[in-house]
């Protein structure tokens, strides 16, 4: 199993139609199912923008069909607008509301509540902006770590489109490519790729069909399956922008900090890459910071206790699933800084480690947290992180410090785009 998904799942960490999965070597020309490098995909830099996504499906509303294409699905033929979508993780439960369709989700992965907390955090300045969990079915009734999704739960929710990666669920315990292939023939279509957060291996059956795209392009053929391409472009369009304010006011690379992404929990550090490709680090890719393991062998498994990570001494500690979600990072500070080893480090010393944002991100979510980790890493260029209170909403920013137009995003997700 993709150990994203294994993260999210323990204590410890985080009318349609469909059209075959991609005989036309069109869609998948030169994919290898091996992870890409930047040069060979997509999703080098291409989280921040470097080139437009490319176009997939159409949006004519004068056709009866129409079609939206990504791997590993491939392309999917649709008769109407999908309004019954099950949806496994909180990039499609953001996107979909980006896209003005969040009230067709009828299901998260995970507890409906807590993933809810998360982004009403980052709804609560988006006037308008919403997400409605109350009723959500949760798919993963797996314990101690373990993801179990039944099967029949899909067909007594009975969706219109399946707004997931089906080589995710392949890899789910008690599932196969043939029970993928049976839902998607028996119910409806799969549309979704997550193994395009850190550039993963899927399951072996579905390496062939592989691509991976970085979050703008994986925005960009969702919008597709909703029609709503010129929504989502409105959308991208403020993230260019938002990403353009941060990179013309860097300060040269010498003077950055260097940067650990990691997890803690009783006394133990759970470190993540941030100069790797993926849409998990979209939120600080931009920023061109030297990320604190760069010299270390990370890998899902990596652990270090308070000694090995004074060794590395990051200079700034981007404590992942800090806001409304599983993690205390205010306790967590309080704890490290009481301890004679962990108060070393000069991250606690400095009081530079943060509530830093969730890797399975959608745009919504992405533009709040480019912000925020703008303010933690650089606040004498992009003004200061005012703190932020475990179970709180986004904190409130100054307008005149806010480095995007929330009313503008409230008014792309209510249709003022169209």
């Amino acid at each position: 199993m993709d150990s994203d998904a294994d993260r999210l799942a323990g204590t410890r960490r985080e009318t349609v139609k469909y059209c075959g999965a991609v005989a036309g070597a069109g869609l998948l020309a030169g994919c290898s199912g091996r992870e890409a490098s930047p040069s060979e995909s997509g999703s080098g830099g291409g989280d921040v923008g470097d080139s437009p996504p490319e176009r997939s499906g159409t949006d004519s509303s004068t056709d009866s069909s129409y079609t939206a294409a990504m791997a590993p699905a491939g392309e999917v033929e649709f008769d109407t607008v999908p309004e019954d979508v099950m949806v496994y993780s909180l990039l499609y439960a953001d996107l979909a509301v980006a896209l003005g369709h969040g009230d067709a989700v009828n299901s998260l992965g995970f507890d409906a509540e807590a993933g809810g907390n998360t982004l009403d955090a980052y709804y609560a300045d988006l006037d308008g902006v919403s997400f409605d969990r109350e009723g959500l079915t949760q798919l993963n009734a797996g314990t101690g770590g373990g993801i179990s999704v039944d099967r029949e739960l899909l067909y007594e929710l009975d969706s219109d489109l399946h707004l997931a990666d089906p080589s995710l669920f392949a890899s789910f315990d008690g599932w196969s490519e043939a029970d993928v292939d049976e839902v998607r023939d028996g119910i409806a279509p799969w549309f979704g790729n997550i193994y395009s957060r850190r550039h993963s291996q899927p399951p072996e059956a579905y390496r062939d069909r592989y691509e991976y795209y970085t979050l703008p392009e994986i925005g960009e053929r969702v919008a597709a399956a909703f029609r709503e391409r010129e929504r989502f472009a409105a959308l991208d369009a403020v993230r260019e922008d938002l990403v353009e304010t941060i990179r013309s006011d860097l300060p040269p690379a010498e003077e950055r900090p260097t940067v650990a992404a990691l997890i803690y929990m009783d006394g133990t550090y759970y470190p993540s890459r941030t100069d790797v490709p993926g849409f998990a680090n979209a939120h600080v890719r931009p920023f061109g910071v030297p990320d604190a393991f760069a010299a270390e062998a990370v890998t899902y498994e990596t652990a270090y206790d308070h000694e090995q990570l004074l060794e590395v001494d990051p200079d700034v500690i981007l404590h992942q699933y800090g806001i409304a979600s599983y993690y205390d990072v205010g306790a967590v500070r309080e704890e490290l800084a009481a301890h004679p080893v962990a108060g070393e480090l000069s991250a606690i010393a400095n009081d530079r480690l943060y509530p830093s944002g969730d890797p399975v991100q959608g745009p919504i979510m992405n533009l709040f947290q480019l912000e925020m980790t703008a303010k933690q890493l650089f606040p004498e260029r992009f003004g200061e992180w005012p703190g932020y209170d475990h179970g709180d909403d986004y904190p409130d920013i100054p307008a005149d410090e806010c480095l995007f137009d929330r009313g503008e995003v409230a008014s792309i997700v209510a249709g003022g785009a169209e």
